[in-house]
């Protein structure tokens, strides 16, 4: 397998392939910069559940020495299944499919992890879109159970089911959702996390009553703003501006707040400070 992006969702991927299914696999990431975090990110992952007793230094050793990386696409080896983990931009993921359809066998499947673009639209910068799908992995991917499948117009069946049998093998459950803006689980959790905010712009509550009311009132294991800020702001604005652009309802419009914090370059967890802020650890 092959993974692009070398970010926090894309290493959780290739870890859980290289560990849970036992898959060589090839980290790609334009960013060298990216690449060494990720990297380390990966091996701090596996060093903490050595720790926990979840796995020996024995299999440590074992995933990774089943990884590899490079920081060009045109160094992808002949991987028969790829999957896409970069930023939610369809420009940028179109390129990518162009580009990795040109160097890799027809055969190869490319799957995307965005969680709310079109896949057909991705596809159609491919030479090959009956091989192209979705795969919508949930964060952190090491832990989360679940994995979106979304078949484009135009993903052959043999596509799909090979999609979703490696996510099987991953040890991952899958659902299968109609490619529409948002899918099944960003197309009822944006919204929400989304009036939350607005809840927080217009003086409803505090940031704390707001979580507090909707983790214990709806037994849920995090608040809607705690989430959004684990997920990254950034993130939550671009799905919003997907749905609200590709739906046209007004209530898919993205909170103000929202727009201004990720101005502001206030994006969560990742950057030390969102709606919640997060010191660093010393």
């Amino acid at each position: 397998m092959c993974v692009v992006g070398a970010g926090q969702m894309g290493i959780g991927i290739g870890l859980v392939a290289a560990r849970v299914a036992k898959l060589d696999v090839q980290f790609i990431d334009s960013n060298p910069a990216q690449l060494e975090k990720g990297l380390l990110f990966l091996d701090k992952l596996l060093a903490k559940d050595v720790a926990k007793g979840k796995c020996t230094e024995d299999e440590r050793a074992s995933v990774k020495e089943r990884i590899t990386s490079a920081s060009s696409i045109s160094q992808v080896a002949g991987a028969d299944f790829v999957v896409e983990a970069v930023s939610e931009n369809a420009e940028l993921k179109r390129k990518i499919f162009a580009e990795l359809s040109q160097l890799l066998p027809a055969e190869t499947i490319l799957a995307t992890n965005t969680s709310s673009i079109s896949i057909t639209k991705i596809a159609s910068a491919s030479q090959k879109p009956e091989n192209v799908i979705g795969m919508h992995f949930m964060n952190p991917v090491p832990v989360m159970r679940l994995v979106e499948i979304i078949p484009g117009l135009q993903t052959s069946q043999a596509t799909l089911d090979t999609t979703v049998a490696l996510a099987q093998k991953m040890g991952k459950t899958t659902t299968t959702s109609q490619d529409v803006p948002g899918f099944i689980a960003n197309r009822l959790l944006m919204p929400y996390i989304n009036e939350a905010i607005i809840a927080l712009q217009e003086g409803i509550a505090t940031r704390e009553d707001i979580d507090t009311t909707m983790k214990l009132g709806t037994n849920n294991p995090m608040g809607p703003l705690t989430l959004a800020d684990f997920i990254g702001l950034d993130t939550c604005l671009a799905i919003m501006k997907v749905l609200h652009g590709e739906l046209g309802d007004t209530k898919y419009r993205p909170a103000v707040l929202l727009q201004k914090y990720v101005d502001a370059g206030w994006l969560g967890v990742k950057s030390g400070k969102g709606i919640y802020e997060y010191p660093a650890k010393s």
